[in-house]
């Protein structure tokens, strides 16, 4: 339906309502949403509906990825955009360049019952412009952390007597627990996507963002030493893999079945695989106790790379100031309803209900939720972020370096060499 379609609806809408003949705003939605996520987002905007006979979503869920982002930009650019959409925030910085993104003001927030100090510091930070500048609201935090199979380490320091892992507060104590595994009999001590693809990318830019490096500074990519901390990290998931620590080529879905299976004992991967633990553990279907925690500190300092789906107003230009104000009500809602969104696994990005007594008993979500003061965003750069060029580079270059196909040093080279020329 065209903008100014819309528009004319809408004012019929309203003039209506002031007649007594009430007749609710429809708010167009667009989300990347599939799977577990999708059947809560779904689960959320009928609740939403219900409570909001004034003002109803009409969602529609697009393919994720860079078509995404694509059809977005090319929609919002002939003024057919979604009223509301959800947005990655690591490919906020595109969507600032493209001019996709509406601001969000302070008012804006305020009208919403929100405020900047409602959520974490790092993904206000990912969801603005360089100039402190609002443009998506954060949503969630999502990011690895660390799971463990209880089972494969019995009998080991590393699990205490109420089950919890213990021990590991450097690389060097990683290291020899993954070695004890393996002397123990664990075919995969550590399983993670090592073919490449974002698995590969958020395990190397964990162990960088530990060395305290960065893969972008000042429109240069791995400048100064930053190229020798990002061949470090190389080496250190090199070491892993030619130790036979972890898989050879292991594509997304053969990561997980090696953790589900009782293959492997520890597991790298996505928040957004606890509720696929939790649902095979209910059903019988996993055979060991689990658990998870924040990436610990291997290496300089803590941090773990995370990314925000957020919720953002694109940049039509003809949308009335009654459809601001319900996206507002809309976002507003949706932050303060987000408890069952962080049942997927995610670290809600509002504050108050990471600090509620809800949530406190989400395990193990309650546990590894202080990442989101050590959340590591991909770099602030249109060519980084999910489905892009930095991906691409990594799949084509990192992935290969660990499996011993290329050295570290050459990966790093070659990584300059071919993101370098986007930036300019």
């Amino acid at each position: 339906m065209g903008k100014t379609l819309k528009s004319m609806l809408l004012s019929a809408a309203v003039f209506c309502a002031a007649a007594g003949q009430a007749l609710a705003i429809d708010v167009e939605w667009w989300d990347f949403l599939s799977g577990g996520d999708g059947v809560r987002m779904k689960s959320l905007i009928e609740k939403f509906n219900k409570e909001h006979p004034d003002i109803q979503i009409k969602s529609t869920t697009l393919e994720w990825g860079a078509p995404y982002y694509a059809k977005v930009r090319t929609a919002v650019g002939v003024g057919q955009g979604p009223d509301i959409m959800t947005y990655h925030l690591s490919r906020l910085p595109l969507g600032l360049v493209d001019g996709s993104l509406s601001q969000i003001t302070d008012e804006d927030l305020a009208a919403a019952g929100l405020a900047k100090a409602d959520f974490f510091d790092s993904s206000v930070k990912a969801a603005s412009s360089d100039d402190g500048k609002l443009y998506a609201v954060p949503f969630d935090i999502h990011a690895i952390v660390l799971f463990y199979n209880k089972k494969a380490l019995e009998g080991t320091e590393y699990l205490d007597d109420k089950g919890n892992l213990v021990g590991i507060k450097s690389l060097d104590d990683f290291n020899a627990a993954l070695a004890k595994l393996k002397e123990k009999g664990v075919k995969t001590p550590l399983s993670y996507q090592t073919a490449g693809g974002g698995g590969t990318w958020r395990v190397f830019y964990t162990l960088l963002s530990q060395l305290g490096g960065e893969l972008i500074t000042n429109g240069e990519v791995l400048a100064g030493d930053n190229a020798a901390k990002a061949e470090k990290a190389i080496e250190i998931m090199a070491d892993w893999r030619s130790n036979d620590y972890t898989p050879e080529q292991a594509e997304y879905k053969a990561s997980v079945a090696l953790f589900s299976a009782g293959d492997a004992a520890f597991f790298m991967n996505g928040v957004w695989e606890v509720p696929t633990l939790k649902d095979l553990g209910a059903n019988g279907k996993l055979p060991f106790d689990w658990s998870a925690v924040e990436i610990p500190q291997l290496l300089d300092k803590p941090a773990t790379w995370a990314d925000s789906h957020a919720l953002a107003i694109p940049a039509n230009k003809d949308e009335s100031p009654e459809m601001r104000k319900a996206v507002l009500t809309v976002i507003g809602w949706m932050e303060k309803n987000s408890l069952s969104w962080a049942e997927a696994g995610h670290i809600p990005a509002y504050k108050a209900t990471v600090e509620s007594g809800e949530y406190q008993k989400l395990q193990p979500n309650a546990t590894y939720a202080s990442l989101a003061n050590n959340a590591a965003f991909d770099p602030r750069s249109p060519i980084a972020g999910v489905a892009s060029p930095v991906y691409d580079a990594v799949d084509n270059l990192v992935a290969p370096a660990v499996h011993g196909q290329l050295s570290p040093a050459d990966a790093v080279a070659e990584m300059k060499a071919t993101l370098q020329p986007l930036l300019q």
